[in-house]
Parts: C-alpha cells; sequence; structure tokens
C-alpha cells in the first residue's frame, strides 16, 4: 500500500488493536460563517501546489470542534483502528474510504449528511474564517505549541482532542495531531483553475486531499496553506478525520465554543 505527502511514496503498515466498550460523546459542531478570502501561499514561503494564490469565497457550513475521536468511531463502527489506544485521542490509521463507510453509517443512523470538509472549507476554517493566518490560530511560530502538537513536543504519538489551544473559531487540532481527510481530489495544479465558488477539487484522479499536519510533521508541514494527499485506501497512525454539516441542516447541535 502506498501513500504521498509533499511527493513521497511511503509503505504503510496495517495494525488493529483490542477495542473496548466506549460510551460516545456527542458530535460537537461549530457554525462557520461563509465569506471570501485569499487561499494559499499568502505568506510567500509555500510550495508550489499552494500557488497562485487566489480567491475564494465558501457559503456557510457545520464544523467537527474536534477530529472524530476513538470513542465515536466505536460507537459507530463498533471497532477500532487505531494503533494507539486512548478514547479522547483522534481514531487514525483510518483511510478515505474507511471513513467513507463511517459516514455512510452515521448518516444512516442519525438521518443527517455529514460529510468531509472539501478543501477550500477545511483552509478558511483553520484560518479562523479565511484571516491571514499560518498555522490555525496564530501566525508566530514561537506561539505554535500553545496549539499544536507535532514533531518535537509530543511524545511521539497522537494526543487527546482539545488538549491545545483553540483557533479564533474555536476549532481544536487544525495544525498537527493527525492529518485530515478532505472530500476533493488532489490536483498539484488545481489553484491555477479553481473555481473562486465553493471550489470542489478535481473531477478526478489518484489521490485524496489530506491538510492540517501530525504530531510526527515539522511547524511548516503543518501550515494552513499546506496541501498533501494520499491514496484513499491509504492508512497510518496519524491520519484522521473531521465531519462538516450543511448550513441548513435541522437538528445540529452546538455548543459553546469554550466548552471541552
Amino acid at each position: 500500500m502506498k501513500w504521498i505527502i509533499k511527493g513521497m511514496i511511503i509503505v504503510a503498515a496495517l495494525a488493529v488493536v483490542a477495542t473496548v466498550a466506549y460510551a460516545a460523546p456527542d458530535i460537537e459542531m461549530v457554525k462557520v460563517k461563509g465569506g471570501c478570502y485569499l487561499m494559499g501561499d499568502t505568506f510567500g514561503d509555500g510550495e508550489a501546489n499552494e500557488k497562485p494564490v487566489h480567491q475564494v469565497c465558501v457559503s456557510d457550513f457545520y464544523i467537527g470542534k474536534f477530529v472524530v475521536t476513538q470513542a465515536i468511531w466505536h460507537e459507530v463502527m463498533r471497532n477500532n483502528p487505531s494503533y494507539k489506544d486512548c478514547v479522547s485521542c483522534p481514531v487514525e490509521n483510518v483511510s478515505f474510504d474507511d471513513a467513507q463507510q463511517f459516514i455512510n453509517k452515521l448518516n444512516d443512523q442519525t438521518g443527517k449528511n455529514y460529510r468531509l470538509p472539501y478543501e477550500a472549507e477545511w483552509e478558511y476554517a483553520a484560518r479562523s474564517g479565511g484571516k491571514h493566518e499560518k498555522w490555525a490560530g496564530t501566525s508566530n511560530q514561537d506561539e505554535l505549541e500553545k496549539y499544536a502538537s507535532f514533531a518535537g513536543n509530543n511524545g511521539k504519538t497522537t494526543q487527546r482532542v482539545g488538549g491545545k489551544k483553540p483557533n479564533g473559531l474555536g476549532l481544536y487540532d487544525m495544525t498537527g495531531n493527525v492529518w485530515e481527510w478532505c472530500k476533493d481530489w488532489y490536483g498539484a495544479d488545481y489553484y491555477q483553475n479553481s473555481p473562486k465558488n465553493n471550489p470542489h477539487g478535481p473531477l478526478s484522479g489518484s489521490t485524496r486531499v489530506l491538510r492540517g499536519g501530525s504530531w510526527g510533521n515539522s511547524a511548516g508541514n503543518g501550515r494552513a496553506a499546506f496541501r498533501g494527499g494520499t491514496v484513499p485506501s491509504g492508512r497510518r497512525d496519524f491520519i484522521g478525520f473531521r465531519l462538516v454539516l450543511p448550513a441548513d441542516h435541522s437538528s445540529v447541535r452546538v455548543r459553546p465554543l469554550n466548552r471541552l
């Protein structure tokens, strides 16, 4: 099995750990007011696939306050594929295909319309509503440890969700902890042809978008504009996902931003 980040191809090993009985918490969502922003390498130190900087407008949506935890995954799927057994940590070692199976089953159980975020939505939310932020919550690397779990500050493993400061929208771990699947096919040159309004990525491809960096990556790979991707079947102990709901969806439970 292959996975790709920043041009590197790595053979992925699989692991399954024993599961325990979980009492799943609610899926907490934050409503994001849509708007227009400059997407891409706005700080001038990014990769070629983050260029050109271009204006994008996204509609209102709800996004998970946290990445999906092992507790929530187990409540829906009755298993736990994660390398690290920790109910309050992100579920990891899940492929894009696995995430889609989870979402389909969750939607069947709840009658809602959960999905993965599109790449433009993800970056807009990570940057606290399209602000000129280098990481989720800050542009000051000296402050980054307060917001993110990345290489050098995490014990070389995932950490419980919500253990760091949130960004300006009250979203946790959008920089670091685990890479997050997006719904788009990955296209290295997509920004050259991206539509302005609600872009959904290329119509086809061989890899799906990953965003946000992980506990095993440097601060540079956790930048809000940094783009990566891997095959939809790729699984690693630093890949997870976050949920989105359309803004017009009924019965969405929204909690105060400062509640964990």
